[in-house]
């Protein structure tokens, strides 16, 4: 009886992996010029991509088991216990566009920039579970969905920092792949992309260094200290990324997914000082604190890439760590206030025009 069941159980999950593999969700193979521009990148060696310093993200077995532990315990308020109170996202007019330069955080990491007549979308995951089987993933908090696609205007370009699930959202890039020009993204992502039907032709694949100039726009491929992968055995075959944006007189840093490291000073010292940084706070824990910066490591990277005002994303949409929801905002908060650092906390779908005004700073989640 024991054999049998055994067979049962690995039959199981033979099927289960084969089931996962031909989703789509899951991605594609990078191509032939692909995977030379790969082999000849400075951040590939040994057959995958890697961070120029050591970056572990978990010690051992030990800390697998107590972490899963811990997140079928669950976590004091890791959720909210209420609908998010967000703001429905409105396109702009043609005159409150003219010379502006126009932010919307949608949650987690996505953010809208309008700048001028140009749209770019960041990180756009606007779906409810970053999973490739939504059904068993972490679901998006109730009301945090401030944005029907349908209602976004032509998008100039996708910029995409890294292909985890809770950035690069398959049923998002569906629906906004007829409607947007380009696709900017990280050496390999592109395949993902390709297989989910975008034109070659409309993707650019950067290189950390790497810029990309559209319609007066320069956006910048930067470093990031994080990993990549969709699937059991992709893990670190695409890069990851931060992005430097500038147009309308403005200069943008977006980090991606990062933990703290020294790029963030370099970054500032060849492109900053930034205007506006729009910095990764929240699904951090001190096990895996190489690949996702704790709060006061967040204003430390901002204060390092030479911010102005700073915006905390990666945070008020999913639970993918273990702690309270409003934690990261918190303790960014007083971190802030102790170094003097201007921070802008607008509701999910608000949107922020730099340099009118004083920005948002509403404690709207509690």
């Amino acid at each position: 009886m024991g054999v049998w069941i055994g067979i049962a159980a690995a039959l199981a999950a033979a099927l289960t992996l084969a089931y996962l593999y031909i989703r789509p969700a899951l991605g594609g193979k990078p191509s032939p010029e692909s995977r030379e521009r790969i082999r000849r990148s400075k951040q590939y060696r040994d057959g995958e991509f890697a961070y120029p310093l050591p970056t572990p993200m978990l010690s051992g077995w030990k800390d697998q088991v107590s972490i899963l532990g811990e997140f079928l315990k669950g976590t004091p308020q890791a959720v909210p216990d209420r609908p998010l109170d967000v703001e429905r996202y409105s396109p702009a007019s043609a005159a409150e566009r003219e010379n502006a330069v126009r932010v919307t955080w949608f949650g987690h990491s996505a953010v809208l920039l309008e700048l001028g007549d140009m749209t770019v979308f960041l990180d756009p995951m606007l779906g409810r579970a970053p999973s490739p089987v939504p059904m068993i993933g972490g679901q998006r908090f109730k009301g945090s969905s401030p944005v029907d696609l349908e209602r976004l205007p032509r998008l100039d370009a996708v910029v995409l920092s890294h292909d985890h699930y809770d950035h690069l959202d398959y049923p998002t890039i569906l629906r906004l792949k007829e409607k947007t020009g380009m696709f900017i993204v990280p050496l390999g992502v592109a395949a993902h992309l390709e297989r989910w039907g975008v034109a070659r032709e409309a993707i650019r694949e950067c290189d950390w260094s790497e810029a990309v100039k559209l319609n007066g726009l320069t956006l910048t491929c930067a470093a990031a200290r994080h990993f990549s992968g969709r699937g059991l055995l992709s893990r670190n075959s695409t890069l990851w990324c931060s992005w430097v944006i500038e147009g309308q007189g403005r200069r943008i840093f977006f980090s991606g997914d990062s933990g703290y490291g020294p790029h963030f000073r370099e970054i500032g010292e060849t492109y900053g000082p930034f205007d506006l940084t729009l910095m990764e706070c929240g699904q951090y824990d001190r096990r895996w604190a190489s690949i996702h910066m704790l709060p006061e490591e967040t204003v430390q990277a901002h204060r390092d890439v030479r911010g102005g005002l700073l915006l905390p994303i990666h945070w008020g949409a999913f639970r993918l760590a273990l702690h309270a929801w409003t934690d990261p905002v918190e303790r960014l908060l007083r971190a802030a206030s102790a170094d003097g650092v201007a921070v802008c906390t607008p509701r999910i779908g608000e949107t922020v025009t730099l340099g009118q005004g004083e920005p948002p700073a509403t404690p709207w989640w509690r």
